[in-house]
């Protein structure tokens, strides 16, 4: 069922709800816009006396006092201008960073299928243009609103001050700036929601292109990158024209509304050629309508960058209301042996009708390896993923040393496995954070260095430039293959959980690296429960357990040997060498 919209209103609270915080620094910025438009209005009425007693009546006494009113009001007004800048960039900035901190700690809690159907460019920029968005909507445009619309307000008290009859016909045309402004309001942020999204379409793509550059060349795909990209790019450049043209059509709109209101009032001033005023109510009257045009013209141009504000602020929102990974779990086990058992288990994605496991039940006893293989899509991959808990059983149950994994906190669980796969995932750090990685109690430096070396990693450790303190990189860029996969190995040792999952870590490796990470692998599974997505044959022949996979049920089962001589699924995966 889809919910409301939510309304631009309802946008703007939910953002000073959290602006709320900053609530003396904004006080102390409207103090200061209130001030600054005090003077600026004050300086316009000021032109009467000045014009009246000091350029008609050549008062000395008040000629004297001219310079002085002016440092004076130029000092307030120098006062109010840095309160209202300072104080209010810094609720804005607050508030950005608050809102990247909360947006960041969802990210950490979203739930795996989250993140399995949003590309990583797109989250990245709800973290960033996004909410650059709502930065510009909460910060520079509240201190153009609050400040122009105090301005604009002295201003009207100015021109009452000097004939309120003339005045009135300001109230003449306000319906029709109501009416105007709405419409303009309404298509700048439906502009600006279609912009910001595809910002995210762009930034998605681009990553993909700087990720798989070596794909794109290797497969000549530098052309249909580049059509992908333009097709993103060129959504946003119309959308972004269209908010242009919206917006410089509407101001000089506005403008020419309020200088016909200014020639109607400078007609009834002057009366057939005859000031109905005096001259320095008239000049004052037509300064203060006059210098009225730049906070009317300013205003407007704020609604556009409200209506972006807002549009980046449902996106982000949307994100913030997302529900986080369910722990439905309020046990907590210690002392595992390791013993897996499925039971029944079937599962299905989230509007998927046909099962991806269905009624799968497999014991993997303590300390044994059991191997799953199987054509890609036969459920192998789903089926760890159940038991670390990503996704939950549509039907059946896991144990965990016959406690149901259902009934034990994520916390706990997770703290009873570890995971080596063909994909490591290394961090911009060292790679002694690498290896501890996750420990919150942190590791000793001679436990990190017993793990390398179980892991065959500590030959090349060593040899660094600074050792276990070298950087590695983004995702382990400076390391080759085969050691970032044995400084994932050396992470698993040192986590010492009972239960491993491989995801056939040597998959990608030349068989002299896949030899010496098959031996540190053999020391990672000693003493261990250990399920393995199979790959290829070296893996497999020393597993406890084979079991075959097809198309979410186990069709075979057994030692490499018997399933060879069976000439089933397994033998003919062997023989096609297609397990995937």
């Amino acid at each position: 069922m889809d919910q409301a919209k939510p309304s631009g209103w309802g946008l703007y609270k939910r953002i000073l709800h959290y602006v709320k915080a900053y609530w003396f620094a904004l006080l102390l910025a409207v103090v200061g816009n209130i001030l600054f438009a005090i003077v600026d209005a004050g300086f316009t009425y000021y032109i009467k006396p000045l014009t009246n007693k000091g350029l008609i009546a050549k008062d000395p006494a008040f000629l004297a006092a001219v310079p002085i009113v002016i440092i004076v009001l130029f000092l307030v007004r120098g006062v109010g201008g840095f309160m209202s800048t300072y104080f209010m960039g810094w609720a804005a900035k607050g508030l950005i960073r608050d809102l990247r901190e909360m947006m960041y700690n969802k990210f950490i809690l979203l739930p795996a299928q989250y993140f399995d159907q949003t590309s990583s460019g797109k989250l990245l920029a709800k973290l960033t243009y996004n909410i650059d968005q709502i930065s510009i909507a909460s910060g520079s445009t509240l201190i153009t609103m609050v400040r122009q619309g105090c301005t604009l307000i002295g201003l009207i008290a100015v021109m009452f001050l000097n004939s309120w009859r003339l005045s009135l016909l300001i109230f003449c045309v306000a319906p029709i700036m109501v009416v105007l402004i709405r419409y303009v309001s309404l298509r700048f942020r439906k502009l600006s929601k279609r912009i910001q999204t595809s910002i995210g379409d762009i930034t998605h793509i681009a990553e993909e292109s700087v990720v798989g550059y070596r794909e794109i060349r290797l497969f000549n795909a530098q052309r249909q990158q580049q059509e992908s990209f333009w097709k993103f790019l060129n959504y946003n450049y119309r959308q972004e024209m269209k908010m242009i043209f919206t917006d410089a059509l509407s101001q000089p709109i506005i403008v020419f509304i309020c200088a016909i209101v200014f020639a109607v009032a400078v007609y009834f001033a002057i009366g057939r050629g005859h000031l109905m005023l005096s001259a320095g109510a008239f000049v004052s009257l037509v300064v203060a309508m006059l210098a009225s045009f730049r906070p009317v013209k300013a205003l407007s141009q704020v609604n556009s960058n409200i209506q972006k504000g807002l549009a980046g602020a449902e996106i982000v929102f949307d994100t913030l209301d997302e529900p986080i990974e369910i722990d439905t779990g309020t046990k907590t086990i210690k002392n595992v042996k390791g013993d897996v058992k499925f039971e029944q288990v079937s599962f299905s994605y989230s509007g998927d009708k046909s099962p991806v496991l269905s009624k799968v039940s497999l014991h993997v006893p303590m300390g044994k390896t059991v191997a799953l293989v199987g054509p890609s899509g036969g459920g192998k991959s789903t089926l760890v993923s159940l038991l670390s808990r990503f996704y939950t059983p549509t039907a059946g149950k896991i144990l965990l040393d016959d406690v149901d994994i259902s009934t034990l906190t994520l916390d706990s669980l997770r703290q009873q496995l570890s995971l080596v796969s063909q994909h490591v995932t290394l961090f911009d750090d060292t790679i002694y954070n690498n290896i501890a990685f996750g420990l919150k109690s942190g590791a000793s430096e001679a436990a990190v260095i017993d793990a390398a070396k179980a892991a065959n990693a500590w030959e090349f450790i060593k040899d660094s430039p600074q050792g276990l303190n070298t950087m590695i990189g983004q995702n382990g860029l400076n390391l080759s293959g085969g050691q970032r996969q044995r400084v994932a190995i050396a992470r698993a040792l040192l986590k010492n959980a009972p239960v491993l999952i491989l995801d056939e870590a040597t998959a990608a490796l030349d068989n002299t690296t896949e030899k010496s990470i098959q031996e540190a692998l053999e020391r990672l599974q000693k003493g261990r429960t250990t399920l393995i997505i199979a790959h290829r044959l070296s893996t497999i022949q020393n597993a406890d357990l084979i079991v075959v996979l097809d198309k979410g049920k186990i069709v075979e089962t057994g030692s490499h040997n018997s399933l060879m001589k069976a000439g089933g699924l397994y033998a003919a995966l062997q023989q096609s060498a297609t397990f995937d």
